[in-house]
Order: C-alpha cells, then sequence, then structure tokens
C-alpha cells in the first residue's frame, strides 16, 4: 500500500519529466531537420515522425514551426551561459575583461549555436517572424554592448558610442567566426583570444 502510495505521489513529476523529455526530443528532431533540409521545406509531421511522436504531440508542443524555432533560439542563448558572462562582467576589474567576457560569450553562442543562427537569418528574408526573431537578437545584443560600454569612464572609449557598437558588431559576427572556424581552421579559443586582443585595441584607448 505504501509503496502504491508512493508511486501516485510522484506520478506528476513524472509527467511533468516526460513533458520535457518529449519538447526536448521533438526540438533535437526539429533542429536537425531544419539545418539539413530548410526551415521551408520540413513539415511538422517529418518533425514528428523524426522525434518518434505524433504530430498532435508536436502541435501540442509548440504550436507552429515558427514556435519551435523560438524555442531553440532561446535554448540557444541559454547553451551559451549569459549568467557566465553576467558574472565575468561584473567581476572584471577593467573594460578589457569586460570585453573579453562578451567576446567568451560569442564565442560560445556561435559554436553552439551557429548553424541554427545561419538558418533564422536566411529565413528571415522570406518569413515576418524569422525577421522579427533575427532583429529582436540582433537588438539584444546592442542593448550589452550599449550598457557595459555606457558604464565606463569618459574617455575610456576610442570611438563614440555609436561607433564603438558597431565595431563590435562587424568584428564578433556569425559570419567572421564561420570563415575563421572552417575555411582558416581556427580553434574557438583562438578566435576568442582575436575577438578579445581586436576589440581592445579597436575600442579602448591605450
Amino acid at each position: 500500500m505504501e509503496d502504491r502510495q508512493s508511486r501516485r505521489r510522484y506520478d506528476s513529476l513524472r509527467r511533468e519529466t516526460q513533458a520535457r523529455e518529449t519538447r526536448a526530443e521533438i526540438a533535437d528532431a526539429a533542429r536537425r531537420l531544419f539545418v539539413t533540409r530548410g526551415w521551408a521545406a520540413t513539415t511538422m509531421r517529418e518533425v514528428a515522425d523524426e522525434a518518434g511522436v505524433s504530430t498532435p504531440t508536436v502541435y501540442a508542443a509548440y504550436r507552429n514551426k515558427a514556435g519551435l524555432v523560438w524555442a531553440l533560439v532561446h535554448a540557444a542563448d541559454l547553451s551559451a551561459d549569459p549568467r557566465r558572462m553576467l558574472s565575468e562582467l561584473e567581476s572584471s576589474t577593467t573594460p578589457a575583461e569586460q570585453l573579453a567576457a562578451m567576446a567568451g560569450y560569442d564565442r560560445r553562442l556561435f559554436e553552439q549555436a551557429g548553424d541554427l543562427i545561419m538558418l533564422v537569418r536566411e529565413s528571415a528574408r522570406t518569413e515576418p517572424d524569422f525577421a522579427d526573431l533575427y532583429r529582436q537578437g540582433r537588438q539584444s545584443a546592442d542593448r550589452t554592448r550599449v550598457e557595459v560600454f555606457s558604464s565606463w569612464p569618459a574617455g575610456t572609449l576610442r570611438p563614440d558610442l555609436p561607433a564603438a557598437v558597431d565595431i563590435y558588431a562587424a568584428l564578433c559576427n556569425i559570419d567572421v567566426y564561420t570563415i575563421l572556424a572552417t575555411e582558416r581552421a581556427w580553434q574557438p579559443n583562438q578566435i576568442e583570444r582575436w575577438w578579445t586582443d581586436t576589440l581592445a585595441r579597436e575600442l579602448l584607448n591605450s
């Protein structure tokens, strides 16, 4: 009797855990198909088949393909560990160290989710939802840079604030990362170090 009561007590937790696992399996399947076949060419039924679940289950979990991509993008941001970046920003004692913290986050993001970022950007050319998602991502990154740069003492930045944000974006982006990582065979930590050194040289007064 006690064993049955114990099992019943954890039924809701078991169902919740299974639901999270199912959502994760669906998201992994969708990402594989979106990246290899393209977003437009992939159907929700194909995502369901790839994940080994029913099509209604996919719709119940994410509503539609755009919902799937939104979930994947948010998961990618978490995988890059924004809490680590925040901790490093708060513990840094110099602007150069804060630039290193931001470059580290960008490297982790592009290393783990570069294919997804490219997918969103390409789909944004024809899909309004993706254009909005890509725009929000860029705006969020710019807000972080503005907040950090604005916290520095006057005279720290070599260019003015808008130009500094633009220079950062021109250096630390998925295209530069992809060229260095795939065409030039740089290791991710090499790219991060180069970003850190170049950002300091371009943005900070010595």
